[in-house]
């Protein structure tokens, strides 16, 4: 009988933290580019620096999902998607993002 029961609970529980860790991961992907100057964009890139070719620009409150981040040089670059156009993916500067 208790055999059942623990693993009833211990499922239980497996399955609420399964389920709680995507929820809390894509919360803290979520950012918005913020700081551009006016009538300027945040150039998305081809690659992590200023090398690469622009792809487009996003202005400020542009909501994205950060998925990685690298230092290149002194400036850190992040891959990322945008939140309306999931497919299209490129890399910003990390200076330019906020955190929702």
């Amino acid at each position: 009988m208790r055999g059942p029961a623990i693993r009833t609970l211990a499922a239980g529980v497996l399955s609420a933290i399964v389920l709680a860790q995507p929820a809390a991961a894509a919360w803290r992907e979520k950012f918005e580019v913020y700081g551009v100057a006016e009538g300027d964009m945040l150039k998305m890139r081809g690659g992590p620096g200023t090398g690469f070719d622009v792809w487009v620009g996003l202005p400020n409150g542009t909501v994205v999902r950060v998925h990685e981040c690298t230092q290149t040089g002194g400036t850190r670059w992040c891959e990322v998607s945008l939140e309306r156009a999931r497919s299209l993916r490129g890399w910003v500067s990390w200076a330019y993002l906020r955190e929702l």
